[in-house]
């Protein structure tokens, strides 16, 4: 087998000796992806009378230079279709997308920013984080892997337990649709941790949807959504290795292994380990800046495809542990106490299977059905505060789609989603007694519509109704407006409804890090938002390259909301029904650039108005930052074999949580700060290795835990964090692949 495999090795470098003699005139970069989007490595891209060729790397990128009149490219992958994609701008990055079964209409694919793509006929305001944009950070999870995105912000909700928000259009990640494989998934508890419960080098690619998604996912979306895609057992390497660790005592392991059984069964098995025990205070308050953590996961997963039939299955368990809080003991008026510690213990099992039919290949008519489940047991203690949480989900959909001649496509389905708490400890008796079970099953149906009449102008339009067994009938609109007046310009709106049934105390539990008494209306509603959007890409000609600019503001308007208020007073936090105003207005821009051959740069700007109604007071949202402005730059050397990453981040200043009035112990605003992430990686043929630092200007929230030397008082709170709580960080990192042939 092996002299084989050297054999068509051999044959494939002299073919490709032969068909490079032509001159080359253009330069032409992209990627081959499946109809998942996953990477094609050692796919063979060549020009249509092959005269020049090359072959994809492990990340399924390629560059070619091509004659100057080329217009067509060709792509061909064992087990897959020929594929010709005409090249109507050789500026562009080119994406070929290819199937073993159906011929997919190509795509033409942008550089929308440095690591990440955007299609430009995707009806929807779509962008893409490739795996090669992954590995511009450290991107050990998932709450890292946006570091260098401009439009999502992750930012620790305390400044103890180590849990991480979201930010999508500038409200938290609960409006924000977590979806893994494009199923829902990181909801209720496992929101407040979740973000660290996806590996960064088990990802493929993660996208993110902004504004109003599309209705076949459900109703929960109202910000947007965000799909993490796991790597393709198919078409994953062998052998994939990680190897991490950092200044501050931070060590992680990843291994990734796939295996092909036969032409029609494949599998693969993820492992991570993470484990940072090391005690950190650096500003000498006896509290943990961060806490001591270690998790291990595995996720084994099946794929199975014959010409008509695809199934993916897959399980997953972790197991996390942190402790922080106090380093030693503490006095409250004149007696000892012990230390205020804070201990989590999470154990999650995650199932899901996706299972597809093909009816009819030449109108593209497909069923599929997806059913997901997973099991999450929290167990968490606040000092002399236990909370403990034990929630159930089971997911299912059952999902049509077909053509109906060129310009009509129609998908419709069903969903069902069924969510169980069981919550126990004295927070529960305290405060919410009556919702020590709570449960939640919906059942709902779908269709949406999509209309090309022709290929610069399409329309997209799908209503959803919705059963709740607590919140009854309800219905989410949704409609999306793409339209490419020229070649260089597309803009398009959006306009839908999203709903979201709130469980305060799962999705809520970090604000125990405080001596904050609890109020909790019995009577809290359904949350319901409007959200409009509209923008505009601009793909400009500049000196044979592409200066490639896109503009965007989205309004987000609520008629209820589950109010969390810090603001009517300092010692304590409300949750009621909206009334009055609640909305979040927010505007970017964005421009990206190649300089220069191998190196790009990305610079972004975000103007975010928040605005809610507090006890009667419309004030800014607290702890949200008035803006953003992002700069980073990537440059790679030729054959690619050293890359040089750097990320600028502008924060800008905002609102704090009102102060008590008669003993005020933080500021009503917080000040900017600027933060510089930078990475150094080389490459070698089945392995590279990275340096970086994290937080390089060293800033840090100065007294980030109030009152920490009475954290058994009344005016202790760990929750008014805005900014970094850990100075600057160095690590390294190793990754070995073994490629697949």
């Amino acid at each position: 087998m092996e002299k084989k495999r050297l054999f068509l090795t051999l044959l494939s470098v002299l073919w490709l000796a032969c068909v490079v003699a032509a001159e080359p005139g253009l330069r032409i970069t992209g990627y081959v992806l499946d109809a998942d989007g996953t990477p094609l490595p050692g796919a063979y891209v060549y020009d249509k009378d092959k005269r020049v060729a090359t072959a994809t790397d492990a990340d399924g990128y390629f560059e070619l230079s091509v004659p100057e009149d080329t217009r067509m490219l060709v792509a061909n992958f064992v087990g897959f279709q020929e594929l010709s994609h005409s090249v109507e701008r050789p500026g562009d990055v080119q994406v070929l997308v290819m199937t073993p079964s159906t011929e997919l209409a190509e795509v033409v694919v942008t550089a929308g920013g440095i690591g990440t793509l955007k299609n430009r006929k995707a009806t929807l305001n779509l962008e893409s984080i490739t795996a090669q944009g992954l590995t511009r950070a450290a991107c050990c999870n998932l709450s890292e892997s946006f570091e260098t995105n401009p439009s999502v912000d992750v930012a620790y909700s305390d400044a103890v337990t180590g849990a991480k928000q979201i930010q999508l259009l500038g409200l938290a990640g609960t409006y924000v649709q977590m979806l893994t494989e494009n199923f829902p998934n990181l909801r209720g508890a496992a929101a407040v941790y979740g973000l660290d419960y996806i590996p960064g080098p088990w990802m493929q690619s993660i996208q993110v949807s902004k504004g109003a998604a599309s209705v076949r996912n459900g109703y929960e979306s109202v910000t947007g959504q965000i799909n993490v895609e796991y790597k393709k057992p198919k078409v994953a390497d062998p052998l994939f290795v990680n190897l991490f660790a950092s200044s501050e005592g931070r060590y992680e392991g990843n291994a990734v292994g796939a295996w092909e059984l036969n032409d029609r069964l494949s599998t693969a098995l993820f492992l991570n380990y993470y484990n940072e025990e090391r005690s950190h205070d650096k500003d000498d308050d006896t509290f943990l800046d961060m806490p001591r953590m270690q998790s291990f996961s595995a996720l084994n997963r099946w794929h199975y495809q014959t010409p008509r039939f695809v199934s993916q299955s897959g399980v997953k368990v972790l197991v996390d542990r942190r402790t922080s809080g106090q380093t030693s003991h503490t006095l409250h008026g004149d007696e000892p106490f012990a230390p205020y510690v804070i201990q989590n213990r999470v154990n999650r099992v995650e199932l899901f299977s996706k299972n597809g039919i093909v009816l009819d290949a030449d109108r593209n008519e497909s069923v599929a059905v997806i059913v997901s489940g997973s099991y999450h047991d929290q167990q968490s203690g606040y000092a002399d505060r236990a909370y403990n949480v034990y929630e159930s989900n089971v997911y299912a959909s059952l999902l049509y789609e077909s053509e109906f001649g060129t310009p009509h496509k129609l998908a419709a389905g069903l969903n069902l989603n069924w969510d169980r708490y069981v919550q126990r400890g004295n927070v529960v008796r305290a405060y919410c007694p009556q919702w020590s079970n709570a449960a939640e099953t919906v059942v709902g149906a779908y269709a949406e519509y999509t209309w090309t009449p022709v290929e610069q102008f399409t329309l997209m339009a799908g209503l959803r109704a919705d059963y709740s067994s607590l919140h009854r009938w309800f219905a989410t609109p949704r409609v999306h407006l793409r339209y490419a007046p020229a070649s260089w310009l597309s803009l398009r709106a959006s306009a839908g409804k999203g709903y979201r049934t709130t469980f305060v105390l799962p999705e809520n539990s970090y604000l125990l890090a405080s001596s904050r008494t609890w109020h909790i209306a019995p009577d809290l509603e359904q949350e319901e938002a409007w959200n409009y959007g509209v923008s505009a890409s601009f793909y400009i000609p500049v000196k044979d390259k592409e200066l490639t600019l896109n503009a965007e503001w989205y309004y987000t308007h609520f008629q209820n909301q589950v109010v969390v208020d810090l603001d009517t007073d300092a010692h304590a936090v409300y949750f009621y029904n909206l009334d009055g105003r609640s909305s979040s207005s927010v505007f970017q821009v964005e421009a990206s650039y190649p300089l220069f051959r191998g190196f790009t740069l990305l610079g972004a700007y975000r103007w975010m108005d928040v605005r809610n109604t507090y006890a009667g007071r419309e004030l800014r949202k607290p702890l949200t930052s008035r803006y953003k402005a992002l700069l980073t730059a990537s440059y790679e050397t030729h054959l690619r074999k050293w890359q040089f990453d750097a990320t600028v981040q502008f924060n800008g200043g905002g609102r704090m949580p009102t102060p008590d009035a008669d003993r005020p112990l933080w500021g009503t605003t917080f000040p900017s700060f600027v933060q510089l992430n930078a990475q150094i990686t080389r490459r070698f043929r089945r392995w590279s290795i990275y340096l970086g630092g994290e937080n390089l200007t060293g800033f840090r929230q100065e007294n980030a835990v109030v009152a920490a030397g009475d954290p058994y008082g009344r005016d202790f709170d760990a929750t008014m964090v805005w900014g970094p709580t850990m100075g600057r960080k160095f690590y390294l990192g190793v990754r070995y692949n073994i490629p697949k042939l």
